[in-house]
């Protein structure tokens, strides 16, 4: 996919996913004609992240944003695609090559429960990444430095150094977060997979864990790909938002122009499900329900993967797939509906 028009050539892109496709075995279908049958959790997607930028991913429950995760990470082999970090194809890299990549891609999980070894102390948390690194001859650093680097870590994510020798379970939920982005930051990594990070938590502390995110990001120029269900949270911190459904991009703009005008009925159906905080706007504007149930991730259409749900749908969406292109009248928004094209 080009990039939009009127993005800067200048700009510096850290990461650059082109073609990304992601389809999971799922048994057999026929008694006679058996034939394979796929998840096709992530069909074809491609976007860009500029350093210091951060790039939001939305999209309802099982449209395959965490998988794209894992895949950009190749915690997953990606079934076909390219993914480049600094220039560099991540897809078929060797074991050490790919161990020296991923100091620049860490990744803060989804549930602080259950993404902390209960037997480790937070040091121990903390310096795994730094130990291992060093144990493979990939860093140079003493124990001692190691040491220091924790507790630097530690006061930088807002945590007390004394607790250092303390275990999982003797944290808050927030406090557990706060000790995985110690440890995603302990490589010096210039961008971050936060897989819905603040999900797991209790309202008052997403907060603070969405401005420590900020503040970290100013101190150390990071990029982020930061997957929400929360549109509010989504807003707050991206520079520019994906929106995903079914394993597919439909549209691509800065976080401004997507709350003020979204383009893709999709879009539009997802943004009106967000409560205003203001009772009378709430009160009077018009909802978009959107009718039926969410197609199987199990078949590939020939059409819009959005055709059964749409309120615009067309005769050719059925049986023509739209791609990402610039929208009418604007340059740095890409959208894929023959619908908005059309207009």
């Amino acid at each position: 996919m080009p990039p939009p028009a009127g993005r800067s050539a200048m700009m510096d892109k850290l990461l650059e996913v082109k073609d990304l496709c992601m389809h999971f075995p799922d048994g057999y279908k026929g008694i006679i004609n058996r034939k394979k049958q796929f998840i096709y959790a992530v069909d074809g997607i491609s976007f860009s992240i500029d350093k210091g930028e951060t790039l939001g991913l939305v999209g309802e429950s099982g449209c395959g944003k965490s998988t794209v995760v894992r895949a950009l990470a190749q915690l997953y082999t990606p079934t076909s695609g390219e993914v480049y970090l600094n220039g560099k194809s991540l897809i078929g890299m060797k074991k050490q090559e790919l161990l020296e990549a991923r100091r620049n891609m860490q990744i803060v999980f989804q549930n602080p429960y259950a993404s902390l070894n209960p037997r480790m102390t937070t040091g121990d948390i903390i310096a795994e990444p730094l130990r291992i690194y060093k144990k493979l001859g990939l860093l140079e650093i003493s124990v001692e430095e190691i040491g220091l680097r924790v507790e630097k870590l530690m006061d930088l994510v807002g945590l007390l150094k004394f607790y250092k020798n303390r275990y999982p379970h003797e944290f808050s939920g927030g406090q557990r977060q706060r000790i995985g982005i110690a440890r995603s930051l302990a490589l010096n990594p210039q961008l971050i997979l936060a897989d819905e990070p603040v999900s797991a938590l209790d309202v008052s502390i997403q907060s603070q864990i969405l401005n420590l995110f900020k503040d970290i990001q100013k101190e150390f120029n990071l990029s982020y790909l930061f997957i929400a269900h929360d549109l509010a949270v989504i807003e707050y911190i991206s520079d520019r938002i994906a929106v995903m459904y079914l394993g597919k991009i439909v549209e691509v703009s800065s976080y401004k122009d997507l709350y003020k005008n979204p383009l893709h009925p999709y879009t539009q159906a997802l943004l009106s499900s967000a409560p205003i905080p203001d009772p009378k706007i709430e009160a009077a504007r018009k909802r978009i329900i959107l009718k039926g149930d969410v197609p199987s991730p199990n078949i590939q259409r020939p059409g819009c993967y959005f055709y059964d749900r749409c309120p615009c749908k067309m005769d050719k969406c059925k049986t023509s797939q739209p791609q990402l292109v610039p929208a009418a009248g604007s340059e740095d928004r890409i959208v894929a509906c023959f619908a908005v094209k059309n207009q």
